[in-house]
């Protein structure tokens, strides 16, 4: 019996920037009614808002930044953080501007925005962004270091990032654009979702998970079934217990129908 399930938002909920399908959302509300329902995902605190509001989740608790951030779903609050030691920030800008020249960096200033080292894409970062250079991303706390790497391709960046080591954190990297993202070492939407299931007296047998990236791949496997979107690189898919469609598809209603239906 599933009693949690956990849903990825970019390429599981959403396809770019159009909202949740009526599908999706149907899907969504019918599992709700079997079991408990969060998201688990790579946006920040101010990013998920958005998501939250356009399926209408407003129990329980919603798991942000790779798993670094955990906040109460109704009041936006957040609960419990990871943050990355101010060393491991220090090595992490060092190795990666070495490794990726001309990259830009961002921390996650929660419940606010972005600090970067120099302007992103517009769009690409929620909340307020305030540029502060190299120096200006050790000012405070981070759950999140992210690196973009403007003129180059997800491909690119992924062969450059093979066996990337930075004390002290846990890298993950995006398919669809040159980003690379770390967080707290032993930190994932897997730990935070073994903290959340442990909580609610949930058995990791009885938790359902969906995604489509790299940073979903410790919790497709943590979690009893697994289930890797269409349009995913094949090692997720090898991470998962099954697959479904595309996210263009709504693969993630007919996982949830097959489940719950």
């Amino acid at each position: 019996m599933i009693r949690l399930v956990a849903l990825d938002i970019d390429g599981t909920i959403v396809h770019g920037r159009r909202p949740p399908s009526p599908a999706v959302l149907d899907a969504i509300a019918l599992a709700g009614t079997r079991a408990e329902v969060m998201l688990c995902t790579g946006r920040t605190v101010v990013g998920v808002a958005g998501a939250l509001d356009a399926i209408g989740l407003r129990d329980g608790v919603t798991l942000t930044s790779n798993g670094a951030v955990e906040m109460e779903t109704a009041t936006r609050r957040v609960l419990a953080m990871e943050r990355l030691a101010p060393e491991a920030v220090t090595a992490a800008l060092d190795v990666m501007t070495e490794r990726f020249p001309g990259a830009v960096f961002a921390c996650e200033h929660v419940g606010v925005g972005q600090r970067v080292s120099a302007p992103f894409p517009d769009g690409v970062l929620a909340g307020t962004v305030t540029e502060v250079g190299h120096a200006g991303l050790l000012d405070e706390p981070t759950p999140k270091l992210v690196m973009y790497w403007p003129g180059h391709d997800p491909d690119e960046t992924a062969a450059r990032a093979a066996r990337l080591h930075v004390p002290g954190t846990e890298p993950t990297l995006d398919h669809e654009l040159p980003w690379v993202t770390l967080v707290p070492a032993g930190v994932s939407k897997a730990s935070g979702l073994a903290r959340v299931a442990a909580r609610l007296g949930v058995d990791r047998s009885e938790v359902l998970a969906v995604g489509d990236g790299d940073n979903d791949r410790a919790m497709l496997r943590w979690a009893g079934r697994g289930i890797a979107m269409g349009q995913a690189p094949p090692q997720v898919h090898a991470d998962a217990d099954e697959s479904t469609g595309t996210v263009a598809e709504d693969g993630l209603a007919r996982a949830l129908e097959r489940a719950f239906g």
